[in-house]
């Protein structure tokens, strides 16, 4: 694909459509076009935004105006490249007995799916509209973890992947939802722009963290956080802000102002984790970015506070990480 060849970009929205879920992929595009004029090179994304209605309402509640009709949404040249996207609305399950969700439908039936030419990106419950119109089977998809299960309802034809950012079975981009999103488009934005473009779009939206398709929807450092305890919130932040320090069960028990025997009664009750064991995966997550960073083993296992680089393996094998810690170096 030539560098100068634009790519269609085109937001498919229902009513309610989650305004993060198309808002930030789009900004990062935007960003994207920005970043590339900078550097005298011609802009790749051209944005568009389609519905069933010329006017409708986002998740919280704005009006969209000015939206394409379905017909006129993609481009009629055959060279062209198109990327669709399709994203998710609040509620449990995804209503498609609408007039606008059966428009929608109608439409999606009558494409086909091709790398370079037509390529669809789902988001969150996108994923669900797609299956619900047959473009998924034979393909590997995830979705928000709220819809898993629904996802394997409407289509059992395709595997659904959990527990992933998002994931790549081109001509088909799918992730969990949300931020993912943005994850997603980083990721076509390196691919489709370079690294250097993707970087820039990344720190300019103040991304402390672009995630690939491999990596898991709930970050170790976001796991075991589903409570509402402020005294174990507190000993989790600070855990996660200073990994290497010296910890230990008394020193936690010290930063919630409980005694340690109360505090792992707190940890099993509220985060199902015993606290060293909580600490572990933090160092190990901390780890594993130091290495994809670059890093030495040696020196990954410092930096998250490991005592040696054996003790980074028994954990890394503890804990059923596939691989082993040198191989996950760039390179390697």
């Amino acid at each position: 694909m030539s560098e100068a060849a634009p790519i269609h970009v085109v937001f498919a929205l229902l009513p309610g459509s989650l305004i993060l879920d198309w808002a930030g992929p789009a900004e990062a595009l935007r960003i994207a076009n920005q970043c590339l004029r900078a550097q005298g090179r011609p802009e790749r994304f051209e944005l568009r935004f389609a519905s069933p209605e010329a006017a409708t309402a986002s998740s919280v509640g704005v009006q969209i105006a000015g939206l394409l009709p379905l017909a006129q949404a993609l481009p009629s040249a055959p060279t062209a490249c198109n990327w669709l996207v399709l994203v998710g609305m609040p509620g449990r399950c995804i209503a498609v007995d609408n007039a606008p969700a059966r428009a929608l439908l109608h439409w999606l039936r009558g494409l086909r799916l091709a790398s370079g030419r037509l390529e669809l990106m789902t988001v969150c419950a996108g994923t669900l509209l797609a299956a619900h119109a047959g473009l998924l089977p034979g393909r590997r998809v995830t979705t928000h973890h709220h819809h898993l299960d629904e996802l394997r309802a409407v289509e059992p034809a395709c595997e659904v992947v959990d527990n992933r950012v998002f994931v790549e079975d081109a001509p088909v981009w799918s992730s969990a939802g949300v931020t993912t999103g943005i994850d997603l488009v980083l990721h076509r934005i390196a691919e489709t722009c370079g690294e250097a473009i993707a970087a820039q779009v990344a720190q300019t939206m103040v991304v402390a963290l672009r995630r690939g398709p491999h990596d898991p929807e709930l970050s170790p450092l976001l796991a075991h956080r589903g409570h509402l305890h402020p005294a174990l919130h507190r000993v989790q932040d600070a855990v996660s802000e200073q990994p290497h320090a010296d910890w230990s069960v008394p020193r936690m028990a010290g930063v919630a102002h409980v005694s340690p025997r109360h505090l792992t009664r707190l940890f099993m009750q509220h985060a199902e984790v015993a606290p060293l064991d909580y600490l572990r995966r933090i160092r190990l997550a901390v780890a594993q970015r130091a290495l994809q960073n670059g890093l030495d083993v040696a020196r990954a296992a410092e930096l998250a506070g490991f005592a040696s680089d054996t003790q980074l393996r028994r954990a890394w094998h503890r804990f059923g990480v596939p691989g082993t810690p040198s191989a996950l170096r760039p390179g390697q």
